[in-house]
């Protein structure tokens, strides 16, 4: 469920947001655009939003601007408590994770994350969208941002290529965790009711947008 990750955003946390604002050379590319990507799930979520992997609130942060009223979830404290040292008493960051959560108590309008579901696998990733499903109405929304890719090739070929940049860090990263492609998670949604779209925001980064029929 993702929690395997947790020490590794435990130490990065400090870090974090020098990291996606470009100061880390191997992951500057995964990080492109990424004011515009997250304004982009802002502007696409509506409603009262449920919002998975909260980190520092930068997205929490567009979300409340865009008059949003947000639900964090986020399960790394070191995580929470920055995001609560940004946001103040904005909003509450519980802790929970993709899969087991407290469930708000009013109705969720959409359902958020940035840079994060690939904690999970093909297969914790439908179970996942499965549980939101439940959670929305019609007209509801999922939207996510996060690194997937075309095809296994283009997967494959994006490791090679870290490699032969000398970006071990990021080669590693690619192949720890549960990096997905467009079809896969096109028949999730599709087939739990969801008419999706994606946009592409970098090498790494689609936006994924979809709502419940």
């Amino acid at each position: 469920m993702g929690r395997e990750f947790l020490n590794i955003f435990e130490d990065w946390a400090s870090e974090y947001d020098a990291s996606v604002h470009g100061h880390d050379e191997e992951y500057k590319e995964v990080f492109n655009h990424y004011d515009d990507i997250l304004q982009t799930v802002a502007n696409l979520a509506k409603g009262n939003v449920l919002e998975f992997g909260v980190g520092t609130g930068n997205l929490t942060t567009k979300l409340l601007a865009s008059g949003k009223s947000v639900y964090g979830v986020e399960p790394s404290q070191p995580m929470r408590e920055l995001a609560i040292e940004k946001l103040g008493k904005k909003i509450k960051v519980e802790d929970g994770d993709f899969l087991q959560f407290e469930v708000p108590v009013q109705q969720i309008d959409s359902v958020v994350s940035t840079y994060a579901f690939h904690h999970l696998t093909d297969e914790e990733k439908q179970e996942a969208i499965v549980k939101y499903g439940n959670l929305l109405e019609t007209g509801g929304k999922i939207v996510f941002a996060d690194t997937m890719f075309e095809s296994k090739k283009a997967f494959e070929d994006t490791i090679e290529q870290a490699k032969a940049n000398g970006y071990h860090n990021l080669a590693e990263d690619l192949q720890r965790e549960y990096y997905t492609t467009i079809d896969v998670l096109r028949t999730s949604f599709e087939e739990n009711g969801f008419e999706v779209t994606f946009s592409r925001f970098n090498h790494f980064v689609w936006v994924v947008d979809a709502t419940k029929k």
